[in-house]
């Protein structure tokens, strides 16, 4: 078989190399229930949360339970439509998306209080910034502890006019799911304890 040259078109092994490693950076990981395998998976993930957790003081553990919660760390996550007669897919119920679900209202306001003005709601980094300022912004207001998830996570999903006048209160399925964000937020906490080193160790940490 005689020789060929092979040509290469400028721009597609970066095209390809870009596409592989944003469809890595946006899936969900693996193994969501292990706050290990999590960072072990997504790298850059750890040093997000923890840029998040020095900035604005809420544990790594919390950040990870809410976004869990919020979109099982799917980046492109929104609201299901609502049912125009029971059957032809309507508007959705809010504006919220992104991995932690947040409106547009709220990353208004984020951006402006932040001054973050290019920040992404489908960006990793930019969605750990925004649950901890929120959270901490609640601390602040309310009075929530940064250790009690589920009051924060309340003020979350109720806006912290809502928490303030108790709204929550009376809503047993809201409650029923701040608690497991509070037991899952303990769960990571627990396991966290046991790879973090690892985590916060330079040669294992290429970037």
């Amino acid at each position: 078989m005689g020789s060929r040259e092979m040509k290469i078109v400028p721009g597609t092994i970066l095209a390809t190399l870009t596409l592989l490693i944003g469809g890595c950076a946006t899936s969900p990981p693996d193994n969501a229930d292990d706050i290990c395998e999590i960072f072990g998976e997504k790298r850059g993930w750890y040093k997000d949360a923890r840029r998040s957790e020095k900035h604005w003081k809420v544990p790594i553990p919390t950040l990870m339970a809410f976004t869990y919660q919020e979109s099982s760390f799917k980046h492109d996550a929104k609201p299901p439509r609502q049912k125009l007669l029971w059957v032809i897919p309507w508007t959705r119920p809010t504006s919220a998306k992104g991995y932690v679900q947040a409106t547009d209202e709220a990353w208004t306001d984020y951006k402006k209080d932040t001054g973050r003005w290019r920040a992404n709601r489908k960006d990793f980094e930019d969605a750990m910034d925004f649950v901890g300022w929120y959270n901490y912004t609640s601390h602040k207001r309310l009075g929530i502890p940064l250790n009690d998830p589920t009051g924060l996570y309340l003020a979350y999903h109720e806006g912290r006019t809502g928490y303030a006048r108790g709204s929550y209160r009376g809503k047993s399925s809201l409650m029923r799911i701040a608690r497991r964000v509070h037991a899952r937020s303990d769960r990571y906490a627990v396991q966290l304890k046991k790879c973090e080193d690892e985590l916060n160790d330079p040669w294992w940490w290429p970037f």
